[in-house]
């Protein structure tokens, strides 16, 4: 009989599809969960000292990424030297931080990445009093604030006076917070201090409108900027700090270091293109130093950038974070990576199925066919000799199969065709009986 009911896909194939789709599912389940899991809700910065720029910066990243449901937690610290430390230690918890530009060495670069340059730093250098003549011996005794163990202000300032051959230990160095320094210039406790500090920095600006403090230009500018590329040169305006007083008096030439933001090369991409985001809104307004949308800048000095930097600069942010909020554009993001590969098996299994199952159905009638023409040829061999009684109950048990085969409806015309031929060859079958009978 026909079996019209059974228009699916054959038990076998069945099987080798579902277990197909099912490797898909397991592979991307072991990319979402392993190899790229869901990004973490919280993350930890190292910003700075307290009161420092590098904390106020912080605390509107912080701002930023808790308006899109991720908490940033600030770490205070010492400065940039300190932060790499932190970041090079995976103990710490540390994932991103800010660091001067001309701190990193190679060894201290690596397995750290960078999303780019966010403002400048100049190299701002403030006496008490008049400026002193320009001989090391006027200097001699002085005590001189290069910001605090740990600093990135220390290791740059300390490396532009040996670059020059001034020795800072005919000074007396001394040790004390960031925040205090413009007080203890005034009452005396300071003589000279070298900050390293954005613009935006209270004490520079604390420091350039203090009487009996005067700001100093950085001799041979030009040279340093040519012998240290991750510096640049600067000019600060008369009277940028205060009209009314003009202050400063006079411009300023100085130079400046870049600040990095430097992430952990493990740190998740999704929470890399937050961060730029963040960056975006704190650093690309208009300042005395640079034009709107100046930074955050496809720089990597002293790091490697991050292939996620390089794309947000070139193309923006992803797709999806462009109109989706940032946890339901990781999540849809997340479910395409499974869904991809799961179509991308699944649609040609749709296409090939058709053929495939009909190459099937066909291929168990052509072999009864195959088997009736077995029987043709014993019938008509030349030797005579073929038992027709025998043939004739072959060819019933044939019938037979024939009868029981299951084939959907749509492929009932090829073994209707075959139960003819069977026939056909039944009936040549019992004329051979009856000659053969014959005398």
């Amino acid at each position: 009989m026909i079996f019209s009911r059974q228009d699916s896909v054959p038990r076998l194939a069945g099987w080798i599809a579902a277990a197909l789709i099912a490797a898909t599912l397991a592979a991307g389940l072991y990319f979402l969960l392993v190899v790229r899991p869901a990004p973490p809700r919280s993350i930890a910065m190292a910003t700075g000292a307290p009161g420092s720029a590098y904390e106020a910066f912080g605390e509107r990243y912080r701002d930023v990424l808790a308006r899109h449901g991720v908490e940033l937690r600030l770490v205070p610290s010492a400065g940039s030297v300190d932060n790499l430390r932190l970041l090079d230690d995976p103990s710490s918890g540390i994932s991103v931080a800010m660091v001067q530009g001309g701190v990193a060495d190679a060894k201290a670069a690596e397995g750290l990445l960078s999303l780019g340059t966010m403002f400048y730093e100049p190299v701002w250098i403030f006496v008490r009093g008049p400026l002193p003549a320009d001989s090391p011996h006027a200097l001699r005794g002085k005590r001189l604030f290069l910001g605090q163990v740990g600093s990135g202000s220390r290791k740059l300032g300390l490396d532009l006076m040996a670059a020059v051959g001034f020795d800072p230990g005919i000074m007396r160095i001394v040790d004390m917070p960031t925040k205090d320094v413009p007080a203890a210039m005034r009452r005396g406790g300071i003589d000279v201090a070298i900050l390293v500090a954005p613009w935006e920095s209270a004490q520079v600006h604390e420091l350039l409108t203090a009487d009996g403090v005067t700001a100093a230009s950085f001799p041979r500018a030009d040279a340093h900027v040519a012998l240290r590329p991750f510096l640049s040169k600067l000019v600060v305006p008369q009277g940028v700090a205060d009209l009314k007083t003009n202050r400063p008096p006079r411009d300023l030439v100085l130079v400046a270091s870049k600040a990095n933001l430097v992430v952990r090369g493990d740190l998740h991409p999704a929470l890399q293109y937050l961060l730029l985001e963040a960056a975006a809104q704190v650093h690309s307004a208009p300042g005395i130093f640079q034009k709107a949308g100046q930074f955050p800048a496809a720089e990597p000095i002293g790091f490697a950038l991050s292939d996620e930097a390089r794309q947000y600069y070139r193309t923006g942010p992803p797709f999806l974070m462009r109109y989706m909020p940032f946890w339901m554009a990781v999540l849809v993001g997340r479910l395409l990576v499974v869904l991809i590969p799961v179509l991308g098996v699944l649609l040609p299994l749709v296409r090939l199925t058709p053929s495939l199952y009909g190459w099937y159905v066909r291929r168990r009638i052509f072999l009864l066919y195959g088997e009736l023409k077995f029987l043709e040829r014993e019938m008509e061999s030349p030797s005579g000799t073929a038992d027709t009684a025998a043939l004739l109950a072959r060819l019933d048990r044939l019938e037979s199969r024939a009868n029981h085969l299951r084939v959907p409806t749509m492929f009932s015309h090829f073994l209707y065709t075959l139960r003819v031929h069977i026939n056909l060859v039944r009936g040549r079958l019992q004329q051979h009986g009856r000659q053969a009978a014959s005398p």
